[in-house]
């Protein structure tokens, strides 16, 4: 693991190739994106590599770029449509949907007090998405389960907290020091705070409803 360091961000492509690559572990082959660009001011190319791997006798292999429908696949557009929670369109660049994993904690267990109890979720990375509510799928083991989701900070309950809460379908065990995997299907509503806890709650039956249905008409068509 190499820290990135003031004077490691100032390495030419070829020091950092020489000194790194070579010297430090005697790359044999090299695999990047055709896109690909490190060193000072992002001076080295797939192109750099080449040069450099015929001098100093090492194999670059260079991959294009993947496209779906005609679209270039990148981390940066991913990131993009995430943002503002295209989650369709999300799972047909990553062939997948977007999924975040953590461990359950205990959180203030007003789930359970309003009919929908919750898993809460400690994410191990941020999470790139806009608050609001989503259909998901929840891994728990070897097992899918279809739930509904939120993530933000609870307006309706005076929250700053960012937490994830999953509401699992047709599910009942106890999750607490688990790990589970959150897979983003659908983002169904922004969220907002609610004048009472009589309309969070029928928001919420709403939300449920919508995601239930969402969730298995793949599997009715």
């Amino acid at each position: 693991m190499q820290h990135f360091t003031v004077p490691f961000s100032r390495l030419t492509p070829e020091e950092f190739v020489q000194h790194y690559l070579v010297d430090a572990i005697g790359v044999e082959k090299i695999v990047v994106g055709h896109n690909v660009s490190f060193g000072r001011n992002r001076a080295g190319r797939a192109e750099t590599l080449e040069r450099l791997g015929r001098a100093y006798g090492f194999a670059v292999e260079i991959v294009g770029p993947v496209l779906v429908d005609g679209r270039e696949v990148s981390s940066t557009a991913v990131r993009t449509l995430l943002s503002t929670g295209e989650m369709r369109e999300v799972t047909r660049l990553l062939g997948r949907p977007y999924t975040v994993s953590g461990r359950v904690e205990k959180g203030f267990q007003r789930g359970r007090s309003l009919g929908f109890p919750t898993a809460n979720l400690r994410p191990r990375a941020d999470v790139l998405l806009p608050n609001g509510v989503y259909a998901v799928v929840v891994t728990v083991g070897e097992q899918e389960i279809l739930g509904v989701a939120n993530v933000g900070v609870n307006p309706t309950f005076g929250g700053n907290k960012r937490t994830i809460e999953a509401h699992l379908f047709d599910f009942s065990a106890d999750l607490y020091g688990q790990r589970l995997r959150v897979g983003f299907v659908e983002h169904l509503r922004g969220e907002r705070k609610f004048p009472s806890v009589q309309e969070l709650v029928r928001q919420i039956q709403e939300d449920a409803s919508r995601a239930r249905a969402l969730l298995l008409q793949p599997a009715q068509s």
